[in-house]
């Protein structure tokens, strides 16, 4: 009996400490990664109204909202060098340590974009300097986001990887949210001159105290257990394995289609995060403290359609639960630029909401559905890529091309439309002729 009870004890010990680690590594998973997407998304704000004005004043009007854009871009195309290399670093060495140098770099370079001087102050070596930094910033995060991801949905039990997965999904509307906040707080307190000259730079500084409280949570996470069953069972040439020779050979299907896939959800988010924002003030004339306003509610929405999404793929499948919400944000892509014209700021805010939310929703299944598409030595690799890739094709692109389609069509949004429609199809098509992941085995390691 003594036996026995010694062993019940110590099985229940292992469960409470596994269940503890989970906690912590979502928790760590969560709150690093929002903070980066904070530093992420006060840049994507800043871009679209400050930054044409501070950094690009020599063009004109259009041209300084295009060549700031391009800048908010610029991030966005170096992730996926950041997602090749960071994957194959993590798919050989760990999730954990390498999420600790990627939160510290996206600290710096943020803390310094807040004491970059301005266009007025030493000419071209202004932006110059802003672009180079934002390059930094898109390298740390390709590797960092799908890094997080994997931390939190390797930890968790198969039961609950979508709830995870969910959870990861808040952290850029919640980072929206801080950012919209900071911004909207300091437009109101600070007169219009004294906010372009440094109020928007405060949140750009006072970033880095909380990337040092993402270092400290991620710090007490330990790896996760299927990169230490990897390890366990190849021993040392986890170290010598090409992860990305893995994903080109055997699973470059599956990579192009979760590439595919995510190019709808990443375009429309930024359309709506970043174009939205321009839109609003500078075509229908809405303040920009509304403007703000309705961005933090939209991702307050997006908040709950994130959790949402994950929930739901733990009940009915991964793929179900995809193909309801990308057929929501079709519909909601057709309404979207009709009620906007409406001038009602109710009916914005709940078109808003619902396309955010809806867009998000799916956000929320992707970690657990790319991690479950991939094996555990190929995994950060190949998940990174796809995620990145998206984002480089559609995501950053995005704004711009709607600036430039709603210049070339003297401010007819149609032409927008049918972009992001084409794009929400194309994404529906990928989710309906993939396989169910739901209940995959996240221990296994094999190449085909």
């Amino acid at each position: 009996m003594s036996v026995l009870a010694d062993s019940d004890i110590a099985a229940g010990e292992q469960t409470a400490q596994t269940h503890l680690m989970a906690r912590r590594a979502v928790a760590g998973a969560t709150v690093g990664t929002a903070l980066e997407w904070f530093d992420f998304a006060l840049y994507g704000v800043v871009a679209a109204t400050i930054f044409p004005k501070l950094f690009f004043p020599s063009l004109d009007p259009t041209a300084s909202l295009l060549a700031s854009l391009a800048s908010f871009w610029a991030g966005l195309a170096a992730r996926p060098l950041g997602a090749v290399i960071c994957g194959m670093l993590g798919d050989r060495w760990g999730r954990r340590n390498l999420m600790l140098v990627t939160v510290s770099v996206m600290g710096v370079s943020s803390f310094l974009m807040g004491l970059l001087p301005t266009y007025q102050q030493v000419g071209i070596l202004a932006p110059t300097l802003l672009v180079s930094l934002r390059i930094i910033q898109g390298f740390a995060l390709g590797g960092e986001s799908t890094g997080a991801q994997l931390m939190a949905v390797e930890h968790a039990s198969p039961a609950r990887r979508g709830l995870y997965s969910g959870l990861l999904g808040i952290c850029s509307p919640l980072s929206q949210i801080l950012a919209n906040l900071a911004l909207f707080a300091l437009a109101g307190l600070l007169s219009a001159d004294d906010f372009e000259s440094f109020g928007w730079r405060i949140p750009f500084l006072a970033s880095f105290v909380l990337v040092l409280l993402g270092i400290y949570i991620r710090m007490k996470v330990s790896e996760t257990p299927a990169f230490e069953a990897l390890k366990k069972n190849k021993g040392e040439r986890v170290r010598t394995a090409n992860p990305l020779g893995i994903v080109f050979e055997f699973h470059w299907r599956t990579a192009l289609r979760l590439t595919l896939f995510f190019c709808g959800p990443a375009a429309l988010f930024y359309l709506i995060v970043v174009f939205s924002l321009s839109y609003l003030t500078k075509n229908l004339g809405v303040p920009k403290q509304t403007g703000f306003m309705l961005l933090m509610v939209a991702n307050v929405c997006a908040i709950g359609g994130a959790l949402a999404g994950g929930y739901l793929s733990d009940r009915i499948g991964r793929k179900r639960a995809l193909l309801i919400g990308s057929f929501c944000t079709l519909v909601c892509c057709l309404i979207y630029f009709p009620i906007l014209n409406q001038h009602s700021i109710g009916m914005t805010m709940a078109v808003m909401g619902a396309f955010l939310g809806f867009t998000q929703f799916q956000s929320g299944i992707q970690p657990v559905w790319f991690a479950e598409s991939f094996p555990t030595e190929a995994r950060y690799t190949g998940s990174a890529l796809s995620y990145s890739g998206a984002n480089l094709l559609t995501g950053g692109p995005m704004p711009i091309v709607a600036v430039a389609l709603l210049n070339a069509f003297h401010g007819s949004p149609w032409a927008i439309v049918a972009v992001c429609g084409s794009l929400n199809l194309l994404s529906f098509l990928m989710i309906a002729t993939s396989r169910e992941t739901k209940g995959t085995a996240l221990e296994r390691s094999a190449t085909h």
